[in-house]
């Protein structure tokens, strides 16, 4: 899911058959984004860099290297960032359809996910 900065408003949608990492779904969806457009992704995202030049994602700690303070720092102005997101999620998860598992036909639920982000675009417009 795309999702504009400024406003919250949802841009855009991708959706495959199964479980698939959202790595893999970008690559799949081969989703265009300007390269003057910034990215802001999380941690499952690592290598977005080789696809979209102009995007961030935290630093991992590994095994033998603890992150450094300023790393810690960078990392939380990224996840403050990122609470746009995470709030457009908490909206489209009012809807039950998509806070509980999904029992309806597979082939649908893209359909039916892309209404519910219309409405919720639909409000947060009718809102300002």
């Amino acid at each position: 899911m795309v999702v504009e900065q400024s406003s919250g408003r949802i841009l855009a949608t991708a959706f495959c058959a199964g479980h698939v990492h959202d790595f893999a779904l970008f690559q799949k969806s081969r989703l265009w984004l300007s390269q003057q457009s910034r990215c802001v992704a999380d941690a499952g995202y690592r290598g977005i860099k080789r696809w979209h030049g102009n995007s961030q994602t935290p630093h991992k700690k590994s095994k033998h290297h603890a992150l450094t303070a300023e790393q810690k720092v960078q990392n939380k102005a990224l996840s403050g960032q990122r609470m746009v997101v995470e709030h457009v999620l908490a909206r489209l998860k009012v809807f039950r359809i998509l806070s509980e598992r999904y029992r309806n036909r597979r082939k649908r639920f893209s359909l039916r996910f892309n209404l519910l982000a219309a409405v919720c675009n639909h409000q947060l417009a009718s809102s300002v």
